[in-house]
């Protein structure tokens, strides 16, 4: 695909829309209340994440761009909350307006044996006063200028005005700046005059008055928005169906989505704008930049919860299956977030190390029992300098970057993360694996990281190996085998 993602960091954006905070209780149910017959959720974990144009803005910072933030929130300890992780995220909060007497929006969604229980949303959708909408402008005003493009992200909670539009449209037109709007209910004039829109294909049926059942009816009811909107550009989003870009004077364009495991569909609809933005303001076409969106929402529906994309996830997903150590290959600091989102699945990790210089049977056969020991098997290899030291000169016969890929080949192989010999047990501490497995030429007393897996509930698995079989003794075979 004709894009460039590493010019996503040099990409400067402006997001104007609903700030919210997006909460996720997750717990477990084993009985009914004696108060009233509802479910009660023993709640085991909770979290607290940017919900709302704060997603997109995170999706943007994810993807290394500047981002200034636009919106309102209120005066207590959940607009700090939001301040706070805009701040660690490097986002310009210059334009975020304390508004007395306004909640900060929270939606609480409660979850329980991969079921979504129940949502609380605590909010208003009253209109912001015209003290806010003045500073608001006078911020737009003040940095439109300097952005490469300009989101707008409507939740439908107060912020996003007709009076307000009027000014995003008045400015992004003076200065020449795409505008990227994802809309929020029936009446779409008060977009008029933005680039493109983000609908999906529920909220584009609504606005159009046409009941979208099959492409036919899509293309009547993208075709009527495009016409009475004055929008230049409209893309309907549409689920496990793709998507499909109209812009005017052309034939519409359907862009397929690649079949994936969806777990939650929260936040791809951020996503989507987060990427399509930064593509069109390194230079790709709409069309392209509409792929590239596609593709970035296909990786967020497969975690649980508002989530991000990062480049690298974003570049694999662009490039042929076959390069699939892309996918599978980890750093050491991405594996917090690997771990938190198998977590968030219930997935039982199991976790094996060594140098695995020279792949042979035996190493195959400690993958595939070890990945029956769970399901995510991670494995962890040594790096060239540690290879070095523990198994002296001449080796590794292959380096690192191969390991990765020949391992990464490998079907009972999930996910390769390179490290070194001295940080084993901040890896293990990290992973806190379900199962540690090594071969049976180790007692279980012997194996490093025994202790650090038990204490967090873990446990040893010792796998059948031959004796026989070892790169060291293969190498020294084919040394001897040459020198004779």
């Amino acid at each position: 695909m004709d894009v460039d993602i590493s010019k996503f960091k040099d990409c400067r954006v402006l997001v104007i829309g609903d700030l919210m905070i997006d909460e996720y209780l997750w717990g477990d149910v084993d009985r009914i209340s004696p108060e009233a017959p509802v479910q009660v959720v023993a709640v085991k974990k909770e979290e607290s994440t940017l919900g709302g144009s704060g997603n997109v803005v995170n999706n943007l910072a994810a993807l290394g761009a500047k981002v200034f933030a636009v919106g309102v929130i209120g005066a207590g300890g959940n607009g700090d909350f939001l301040l706070e992780r805009f701040g660690e995220l490097g986002v310009d909060t210059e334009g975020i307006v304390r508004e007395r007497g306004r909640p900060t929006t929270k939606k609480t969604r409660i979850i329980a044996a991969h079921q979504h229980v129940l949502r609380i949303d605590r909010e208003t959708r009253k209109e912001i006063s015209g003290e806010t909408l003045d500073k608001i402008a006078g911020f737009i005003r003040k940095k439109i200028a300097g952005a490469d493009v300009v989101i707008v992200s409507d939740y439908g909670k107060g912020l996003i005005t007709k009076s307000l539009m009027a000014v995003v449209v008045k400015y992004a037109k003076k200065y020449g700046k795409i505008t990227i709007a994802d809309p929020k209910g029936l009446d779409y004039s008060k977009y008029s005059g933005v680039t493109l829109i983000t609908p999906n294909r529920k909220e584009a049926a609504l606005a159009a008055g046409v009941e979208i059942t099959n492409n036919q009816s899509l293309i009547e009811a993208g075709t009527k928005i495009i016409e009475s909107h004055y929008v230049e550009k409209l893309l309907v989003t549409c689920g496990k169906d793709g998507m499909t870009l109209f812009e005017k004077g052309k034939k519409p364009c359907k862009i397929r989505a690649e079949a994936r495991q969806v777990f939650d569909v929260s936040g791809a609809g951020d996503t989507v704008v987060a990427v399509l933005a930064l593509a069109v303001a390194s230079g790709a076409s709409f069309k392209t930049g509409a792929a590239v969106a596609n593709s970035a929402a296909g990786i967020v529906v497969g975690k649980v919860g508002t989530a991000t994309v990062s480049a690298k996830e974003l570049a694999a997903a662009l490039v042929p299956q076959a390069d699939d150590h892309r996918i599978k290959h980890k750093s050491l600091s991405e594996l917090p977030d690997l771990i938190r989102e198998l977590r968030k699945k219930d997935k039982k990790i199991v976790l094996t190390n060594g140098c695995f210089d020279l792949l042979h049977a035996g190493h195959v056969m400690l993958f595939s029992a070890s990945k029956k020991q769970g399901d995510v098997l991670i494995v962890a290899i040594d790096d060239d300098e540690s290879v070095r030291r523990l198994k002296g000169r001449g080796r590794p016969v292959i380096r690192a970057g191969e390991r990765v890929r020949i391992l990464s080949a490998l079907d009972s192989v999930d996910y390769v993360v390179v490290f070194q010999t001295a940080k084993l047990s901040d890896l293990i501490e990290t992973v806190r694996p379900d199962v540690l497995t090594k071969g049976s030429n180790y007692s279980s007393e012997e194996v490093y990281g025994r202790e650090i897996v038990e204490k967090h509930g873990g446990r040893v698995a010792l796998i059948p190996v031959n004796k026989k079989v070892s790169a060291t003794r293969i190498i020294d075979s084919i040394i001897k085998s040459g020198s004779g």
